[in-house]
């Protein structure tokens, strides 16, 4: 069975986002369960200068692979960066925010993804 180009895309992300010592990394396959996404990528950062660098890594990975950026928010507040690629969207959080909104807990449900 072949991936389809949105999880290979995920797992490049996944592996790119390790490399840079991103940390709590979780990617969650949502396609049976939303069509918001097919992916999420939750991701914790240790302080603003590491999710500004994460989010640039996360934005160059998924262009190379073909994704569209549709929608950037959140970069300036060193607390939360979401990145829309439409079927791949990516949450950077500083630890609080992280516990906070506990995405992982809302999707839970949802099939997590080794890279």
């Amino acid at each position: 069975m072949t991936e389809n180009r949105e999880l290979t895309a995920a797992k490049a992300l996944y592996k790119a986002i390790d490399a840079k010592f991103g940390q709590n990394i979780v990617l969650l396959d949502l396609r049976e369960l939303t069509p918001i996404a097919d992916f999420f990528l939750l991701v914790t950062g240790g302080s603003a200068p590491q999710l500004n660098a994460l989010a640039d890594v996360a934005e160059e990975t998924l262009i190379e692979q073909g994704m569209v950026l549709k929608h950037r928010e959140g970069v300036n507040s060193a607390k939360w960066t979401l990145l829309d690629f439409g079927a791949i969207v990516v949450h950077l959080f500083d630890k609080e925010s992280r516990e906070y909104y506990n995405l992982d807990k809302t999707w839970g449900d949802a099939k997590v993804i080794s890279a």
